[in-house]
């Protein structure tokens, strides 16, 4: 995994092109430029998108209660092919593939509902859905595929004919600059050889995305997966997730259709950040699935379990540990919200929120199940099957925890995203600050360019350099949650100031300083979502009166509390101790602390084997039919 901010940059650089109508509030945001207006009042969806997504999500909610069993999916590991033919009867396959093509034309908005909903029932069908379909066949071939590629292969994915995106390597995970799978023409084909890792779906799929070398860049193409040569050598199994259908993949001389290539050659790595600036929303919406369902058995486990003579959840050291659920259940689904609505409206660049919900909501729902699991006990450690082999109810919270670890590092890595994110948020700092933070650059060109600096933010950020000049009744309409907008419309000058400081501080050293960089990422992640929980909660309350801004008050106050701590971290942090011991570690100098002990992971005879021609394993490719 690479964690340089400098190849962060290169990555990210390429998923550029795209003309957006209207600035990112993600990135004003970073500047120190609150836009509110960007996202309030959020957009609404027409009438008709709304009655077609209340039908799905009401089908597919009758489909989960009276033919999914999650316990037997947990407990064979596979999700039966009934329960796939069913999802796929009902649409479930197609959910944001238009119509024309047999696809259901849902929007954003709902697609993400629909995997909450389905989350809820069982994690593993949330993956199965969403892999196909954020970053399967059908969101490349919607955004870069031929009117032909869309007739030919986006039926056949509506219907239910599963897709899964190939990407990771045995030695290639977010540097794919390193990636060895080659792609190499031969009239009217390409001829494919190598092997990818965690292909999920891959095990089940019958229509692939491969992401190949052709000579010195990396293309896209459409793989049939029983294409001559193609091996699913073994299905992968992991802590949570036990459903999904994951395995290692090698191609050995696949020959594919020159018509197959997505977009044109060299275009794969824009095609792959293009697909995620809207797929990764797929994993946020499973983390609100699975904080709604956590918000669900923390009230009833707080009033039902009762200790030292009152019910658990009126002790506060328990009390506090709902009231964080409970809020950040409301804040991750406005996050969700507000995010789906802005990929709805076009002409949004919501890369940055589409990120931010990504990083935000993966984090933040891991610590909200480990605090349920800590609430219910023991019986929050015990399995589901175990409870309810002995008479209790079978609450699957050790699960659902196991479940979500893993959303920390699908589709980037927090740590990737921190420095992806960093790279888009503080670009207009850099392309302002120029040769202050280049270490070519002389003195006189260094002060020439702190001079346009300061001019550019005296200039456009009223208040970052002079001061704040906030009006007292500003956000009146947001009634109580006024004073939380005014903090995060003080609080991102802040914050842009501290970036900007921060350059002037390290200039090239900058990237380098990736503790900094998280931090500041996670600032401005805790100021979108409180921005997102006012949004949400005045347009809520028409529905349901003051209850949405007692949720979003206590939110919002706890999100301050971080972001502030995060702040004071910026400066007075153990960075340079934490830099220096590690090195010291991985130079072996404290092997000692190794000694007296037994490493599993070396005992036994087993020697991986090491093949470069055809595959010598089992196929496990295997088709839903």
């Amino acid at each position: 995994m690479t964690t340089d901010y400098a190849k962060a940059r290169e990555v990210a650089e390429q998923a550029r092109e795209t003309e957006w109508t209207r600035p990112s509030f993600g990135k004003q945001l970073f500047l120190g430029d609150f836009r509110l207006d960007l996202v309030h009042p959020a957009p609404r969806l027409t009438e008709e998108e709304i009655k077609k997504g209340d039908d799905f999500l009401r089908a597919l909610r009758a489909f989960l209660q009276e033919k999914v069993d999650p316990a037997l999916i947990e407990r064979t590991a596979v999700i039966p092919d009934e329960v796939v033919k069913g999802l796929a009867a009902i649409g479930a396959f197609g959910m944001t593939i238009e119509e024309e093509y047999g696809g259901l034309g849902l929007s954003h908005l709902y697609y993400c509902r629909a995997l909450e909903l389905v989350t809820s029932c069982s994690p593993a069908l949330s993956a199965l859905l969403s892999a196909h379909q954020s970053i399967g066949v059908p969101q490349p071939l919607r955004l870069f595929g031929t009117p032909e590629q869309k007739r030919r292969f986006l039926p056949r994915c509506a219907r239910g004919e599963i897709s899964a995106f190939l990407l990771t390597e045995p030695d290639v995970g977010s540097d794919p600059a390193r990636l060895s799978t080659t792609a190499v023409r031969d009239g009217d084909a390409y001829v494919i050889n190598g092997v990818k890792l965690w292909t999920t779906n891959g095990v089940v799929a019958g229509l692939l995305v491969v992401m190949a070398r052709t000579g010195a860049k990396i293309s896209a193409f459409v793989v049939e997966a029983d294409a001559p040569g193609i091996t699913v050598e073994h299905r992968n199994q992991f802590m949570g997730l036990r459903g999904i259908e994951n395995g290692v993949t090698r191609f050995h001389q696949v020959r594919v259709p020159v018509e197959n290539l997505i977009g044109r050659e060299g275009q794969g790595l824009k095609i792959a950040l293009t697909t995620l600036n809207t797929g990764r929303l797929s994993l946020p919406a499973t983390c609100v699935g699975a904080a709604k369902w956590a918000t669900k058995i923390a009230r009833e486990w707080g009033c039902e379990r009762v200790q030292w003579g009152r019910p658990v959840g009126q002790h506060e050291a328990i009390a506090r540990k709902v009231a964080f659920i409970a809020a950040t259940a409301y804040a991750l689904e406005s996050v969700v919200d507000l995010s789906s609505r802005m990929a709805d409206d076009e002409g949004n660049d919501i890369r940055i929120e589409a990120a931010l919900a990504k990083l935000y909501s993966t984090e933040m729902a891991w610590r909200l199940m480990d605090e349920l699991v800590q609430m219910r006990g023991g019986r929050g450690y015990e399995t589901a099957e175990s409870l309810h082999a002995r008479g209790e109810r079978g609450v699957p919270a050790e699960q659902m925890l196991r479940d979500l670890r893993i959303n920390r590092i699908f589709e980037g890595s927090t740590e990737i995203m921190h420095l992806l994110i960093a790279r888009e948020a503080v670009d207009a700092h850099l392309s302002v600050a120029g040769e202050l933070v280049d270490p070519k650059a002389g003195l006189r060109a260094k002060g020439r360019a702190a001079t346009r600096a300061g001019a550019f933010y005296a200039r456009w950020l009223p208040g970052l350099v002079t001061g704040p000049g906030q009006v007292p009744t500003s956000y009146a309409e947001f009634g109580p949650l006024a004073q939380h907008l005014r903090y995060v419309e003080r609080t991102c000058r802040k914050l842009a100031r501290s970036t900007f400081y921060g350059m002037s501080r390290w200039q090239a050293r900058l990237e380098h300083k990736q503790g900094f960089l998280s931090r500041i990422v996670d600032i401005g992640a805790e100021l979108f979502a409180i921005t997102a929980v006012c949004v949400r909660a005045q347009e809520d309350a028409a529905e349901f009166g003051r209850k949405p801004y007692e949720l979003a008050d206590t939110f919002c106050h706890q999100a301050r509390q971080r972001a502030e701590a995060l702040f004071d971290r910026l400066w007075d942090n153990t960075d340079t101790l934490d830099v220096r011991l590690a090195r010291r570690v991985l130079d072996g100098r404290y092997t000692f602390l190794e000694e007296g002990i037994v490493d599993p992971s070396l005992e036994g005879p087993w020697i991986a084997a090491q093949r470069t021609g055809p595959s010598m394993f089992d196929d496990v490719h295997r088709r839903i039919g």
